[in-house]
């Protein structure tokens, strides 16, 4: 069924929708942003309602970044003297912020004072691309009306775009994106002779008997805020399903949901798995030697592992996503992953196109970004710096490049985090001792209500 409106979780969420004990969770939000996939692709092109205003080639172009992105604004700030430019540092429209949005209503009301250009997450592109008010035209430029080639936005990671797109329009560039893979401890798999899962049953198995012949080891966590996105996210489980842009779908009994909450009760029993959360204090003292198996975003490894447990290099390896036996087709998650929007007031929508099209991009910036490009190309030379893969023990290429193209749809961009029923209804539930499979009703209704205070109309078929 196809959907005409975006959100998270990402994040959603965000990516949300962290990203290392190390790092200060500021650090660790704004890596991985906040970020959810919509339901389908948009419907076909049409002229939207977009009118520049009058253009000025010359005129400074105001930028709005977050701390983790400004060294890519100033590079390309560097590179290109004659773009006049004023860039401000802002929280990027951290998960669950709504500075942006607030000011965005402001200027509507006084008619001034919009940047050019501005860093978020997937949630802000679901009012950034309608009107804050009758008569005001959306803040976000839909791109692909001659501002970016069509060929530059089918350069990116297949359903990347679509937390951009709105009515058949892309009104912003993905930045990064945080798929989901398996990760796992090659040292230690190799030592015990396992072999690395490639269904979600051999996992579960692999777990069990990890359980029971090294007891204390874990092949994962859903302890973190944004743990339901690594697992049900990936399990195509329709928490947020935007089935109508004012229509949002949350099924926790669809058999999707439910096989993935009681294979995880299993692994909880088993202590396979932590209900303490991998970014929760003490987590990495404690236990994050004995973390065997994670399955979790692309940036887990430099961020968790290596910055955050410590893990010696060469030990940590990533697999493809995991697929349910019997199934085709592959799905998985994403925890993270920014956007840039162009502000549909600007003067000088020239030169705000140009410099977001080179922050995503670019080879030159992405290279050297601290998360992955959403971009392919991009992609690629961020995989064949050694700074990005050197510490693992296989190369991650393979893995990385598959999931970025497999990241489910199912899960929408809705205009509230998808991290908020699960911290404050499912984690507080385990923590309890309930499991995973009694607290879906509850965590279905807390989405309802969420939902409904947002304006949607909530349908559980």
């Amino acid at each position: 069924m196809e959907s005409s409106r975006s959100r998270r979780t990402g994040r959603r969420h965000s990516p949300l929708r962290a990203a290392a004990i190390a790092l200060s969770l500021a650090t660790a939000a704004a890596l991985a942003g906040c970020a959810s996939a919509d339901t389908t692709t948009p419907s076909a092109s049409k002229q939207s309602a977009f009118k520049p205003v009058a253009q000025k080639a010359s005129s400074q172009i105001t930028v709005w970044a977050d701390s983790t992105r400004l060294p890519s604004v100033q590079a390309y700030q560097k590179a290109h003297p004659d773009v006049k430019m004023k860039v401000v540092t802002y929280d990027g429209g951290a998960d669950g912020s709504t500075y942006l949005q607030s000011k965005v209503q402001l200027f509507d009301r006084t008619g001034s004072g919009w940047p050019d250009v501005v860093f978020g997450t997937p949630t802000d592109v679901t009012w950034a691309s309608e009107a804050t008010k009758p008569g005001a035209q959306p803040f976000a430029a839909p791109l692909d009306e001659k501002l970016v080639p069509q060929s530059t936005l089918d350069g990116f990671a297949k359903g990347s775009l679509t937390p951009c797109q709105f009515d058949g329009h892309t009104y912003c560039m993905r930045n990064d994106i945080a798929q989901v893979v398996l990760w796992y401890n090659k040292s230690l798999m190799d030592k015990w002779g396992y072999q690395v899962p490639t269904t979600w049953e051999e996992y579960e198995a692999l777990g069990t008997k990890v359980a029971k012949e090294h007891p204390g080891y874990l092949v994962g966590s859903v302890g973190d805020t944004n743990s339901h996105e690594s697992y049900f996210w990936s399990g195509q489980c329709p928490a947020f399903n935007l089935t109508k842009p004012d229509t949002l779908r949350t099924d926790l009994q669809d058999p999707k949901c439910t096989r993935m909450a009681k294979l995880l009760d299993n692994l909880i029993s088993a202590k396979a798995i932590a209900t303490q959360g991998f970014f929760s204090q003490g987590f990495a003292k404690n236990s994050g030697g004995k973390v065997l198996m994670a399955y979790g975003p692309s940036w887990y490894g430099q961020y968790l592992f290596k910055a955050g447990f410590k893990t010696p290099a060469k030990q940590i390896a990533a697999a493809a996503p995991l697929t349910w036996k019997g199934e085709s087709t592959a799905a998985t998650g994403n925890v993270g992953g920014g956007v840039w929007m162009v502000s549909s007031h600007s003067a000088n929508l020239k030169s705000s196109s140009d410099l977001v099209t080179w922050l995503t991009t670019s080879d030159a910036n992405q290279a050297t970004a601290p998360t992955y490009p959403a971009y392919a190309q991009a992609a690629k030379a961020w995989l064949a710096n050694p700074a990005n893969k050197d510490y693992f023990a296989n190369d991650v290429s393979g893995p990385f490049e598959q999931a970025a193209n497999e990241v489910w749809t199912g899960w929408s961009n809705t205009r509230f985090s998808d991290s908020t029923a699960w911290s404050s209804v499912v984690l507080p539930a385990l923590t309890a001792g309930k499991s995973l499979t009694e607290t879906l009703p509850a965590w279905q209704q807390e989405i309802a209500n969420e939902a409904k205070s947002q304006g949607y109309k909530v349908v559980d078929q």
